[in-house]
């Protein structure tokens, strides 16, 4: 091969799509491509004119337009032009010229053809537009992982073993034995099925292990003819069949059970264990969520969460998704939360009134990552006295929050921790700020909305929380002008993408060079996916869930929801990857700044695309959710 040859060879090796190619079709390539120089200002294509060529830049710049003139793109080096037209009707569907001296390689289009259907990357590359290709490197990524295709039906190899709520416990051991099951779930035939979707099955009330006999009835002395309902356990947490395996993992980590009851519209189909599931698990974070429990001191939970790292990175290289990390994740703080608040019990006795703690921000959207500060606050019961009852609260947050930053949580910059007194406030207290917050969106308002409307219950009375969670929702669907704020506040932080699809990086500091996928990425997405989210009314947390709920709302045209979601994905994937990296091979602390060049050509052009799809969300808010007519 001559000289000249080997160095075309080697260009396309560098830029995708070649970098797919096997070498010998590489090699045929270089051979056969022609070469054309352009001077700067040249006109290289013009609408409508035939075009027989692809084209592929080696040095320069090239600006593409729209038929009616307006810049469309513009392509640096190993940038890419023609395809459209040679696609469609070898018609130039984007006019292109020269913005420099631009020296281009030219693909004919019977190889182009050729190689198309020879080389099925090489299509896909330039058949797919760019959401496609990446929500195809989504899918890929998934396949990879039993987790997030496995669905729990497939876990259930026996029918489900029920018995009526009136049912004698011995009645109840007798049926246990006799089919060899270690739960049964109760059912009340008689117990209406509410109408809200939020609520609880309707049919199963309770579910009765091995465990509530020995303990509840052997250990307690409890007659054999008492009925089922008196020892059965009825705070549960039912799975519905298509859910995937993972998220049987994630409900088992979070409520700290081993026994699942599955259910197909609301009836029940059979109930999976731990058993079940840990030939799909590691067992790391499940044992590390037991062992956080067990730990007796502060000191003990400090050096435990030591193997959080250790953790993180398993979870990443077994091919998790980023719904699964960010759940096991926060699953994990809310147990050190759990923990400590049992151990500020135990030093300080008995709270003087119930209360609620919560979690907020990524902590309660279950997308927490290693990288994260604590933010917390606590919900009190109406009677709560200041004079006779802070003294007590106040000595409680500060134990806790101080236990989260020698566990690794550092204490929030925004002072957004229970610490604080003013983020203890009672339960109409609370009402009262949320309804302030919502009738007068300014900009201090708006910001710790973005904050507080992402919260979950995590010790005490939890169903607080819940009642918070629908007032906000009846509150903030209904007011027009605060979504309309909202929505002009999730546009603040924009992608780091230039207007001709370049990355924009910091120019100075510790991070020079870099881009934060954390405030350039996920949380404005996040914050997109709130606004949604709030306009229809959903109580869920998590950014997925949302989606799920927003697809069912049809409130985005077709296909945007899913394409969020991919975007979402793949941002909070690369992030992830990113801080697994840093604390696998570097050694250091991980951090969300990212330098793209450590990114391959394919995982930078995804990036990009998903950073695209970023801008076009913040771009529809402003037609959506309008600050003069509300909501269109």
């Amino acid at each position: 091969m001559q000289a000249e040859h080997i160095d075309i060879a080697q260009f396309l090796s560098d830029h995708a799509p070649f970098d797919d190619l096997p070498e010998v079709a590489i090699n045929k390539l270089a051979s056969q491509i022609e070469i054309a120089y352009f001077r700067a200002g040249t006109e290289i294509l013009n609408y409508g004119d035939d075009i027989a060529d692809l084209y592929v830049i080696r040095t320069g710049a090239v600006e593409m337009y729209r038929r009616d003139g307006e810049l469309y793109n513009r392509l640096t080096v190993g940038g890419i032009f023609g395809q459209m037209g040679l696609l469609m009707n070898r018609k130039v569907r984007f006019p292109a010229k020269a913005l420099e001296d631009t020296l281009v390689y030219c693909i004919n289009v019977e190889l182009f053809n050729q190689y198309c259907d020879e080389y099925e990357p090489f299509a896909d590359f330039f058949e797919a537009d760019g959401n496609v290709r990446l929500h195809q490197a989504i899918v890929e990524q998934a396949d990879s992982n039993d987790l997030t295709t496995a669905k729990v039906k497939s876990l259930l190899h026996r029918d489900v073993v029920t018995v009526a709520k009136d049912a004698t416990v011995q009645f109840v051991a007798q049926l246990m034995t006799q089919e060899s099951v270690s739960s049964v779930l109760v059912t009340d035939a008689d117990k209406p099925i509410s109408d809200d979707p939020d609520d609880d099955d309707g049919q199963v009330v309770g579910i009765i292990t091995d465990r509530d006999l020995r303990s509840s009835v052997i250990a307690q002395g409890l007659s054999y003819e008492a009925h089922a309902q008196q020892i059965m356990q009825t705070d549960l947490v039912l799975l519905d069949s298509n859910a995937y395996v993972f998220e049987a993992v994630l409900a088992m980590l979070r409520d700290n059970i081993h026994h699942l009851p599955v259910v197909i519209k609301k009836k029940p189909i059979g109930v999976i264990s731990l058993s079940d599931i840990l030939r799909y698990e590691s067992q790391s974070s499940l044992l590390l969520v037991r062992g956080i429990l067990a730990q007796q001191s502060v000191e003990d939970l400090a050096y435990y969460a030591r193997q959080l790292p250790n953790v993180f990175v398993r979870m990443v290289n077994e091919d998790a998704n980023s719904h699964m990390i960010g759940t096991a994740m926060a699953v994990i703080g809310r147990t050190f939360k759990q923990r400590l608040l049992d151990l500020a019990e135990e030093k300080f006795g008995p709270p003087p009134v119930p209360y609620c703690f919560i979690a907020l921000g990524s902590m309660a959207r279950d997308e927490q990552l290693i990288v994260t500060d604590q933010d917390n606050a606590i919900i009190l019961d109406n009677s709560f006295d200041e004079s006779l009852h802070d003294a007590y609260f106040q000595k409680l947050a500060d134990f806790v929050c101080d236990g989260l930053a020698e566990c690794g949580y550092k204490y929030c910059d925004g002072e957004i921790m229970a610490s604080f007194k003013k983020w203890r406030l009672t339960r109409e207290q609370w009402q009262e700020q949320f309804a302030s917050w919502i009738a007068e969106p300014k900009p201090q308002a708006l910001l710790h909305s973005s904050i507080f409307f992402d919260l979950d219950g995590v010790y005490g009375k939890t169903k607080w929380a819940e009642e918070l969670k629908r007032f906000i929702a009846k509150e903030g669907r209904s007011n027009k002008r605060f979504l309309a704020n909202m929505a002009a506040n999730a546009r603040n932080r924009t992608p780091p993408l230039g207007f001709f699809k370049d990355f924009v990086l910091e120019h100075n500091g510790q991070h020079k060079r870099s881009m934060n996928l954390k405030r350039r990425g996920t949380a404005p997405l996040s914050d997109v996916i709130r606004v949604h989210a709030l306009a229809i009314g959903s109580r869920k947390q998590n950014s997925f869930e949302r989606l799920e709920d927003i697809i069912d709302a049809k409130l985005l045209p077709e296909g945007k929801a899913q394409d969020l979601r991919d975007a979402l994905e793949y941002i909070a994937m690369i992030r992830i990857r990113h801080q697994a990296w840093q604390i696998e091979k570097l050694d250091e602390a991980p951090d969300n700044d990212l330098e793209p060049h450590l990114l391959s050509p394919f995982e930078q052009r995804n990036l990009k695309e998903a950073f695209a799809i970023l801008d076009k969300a913040q771009n529809f808010l402003k037609f959506r959710y309008s600050a003069n007519s509300g909501v269109k």
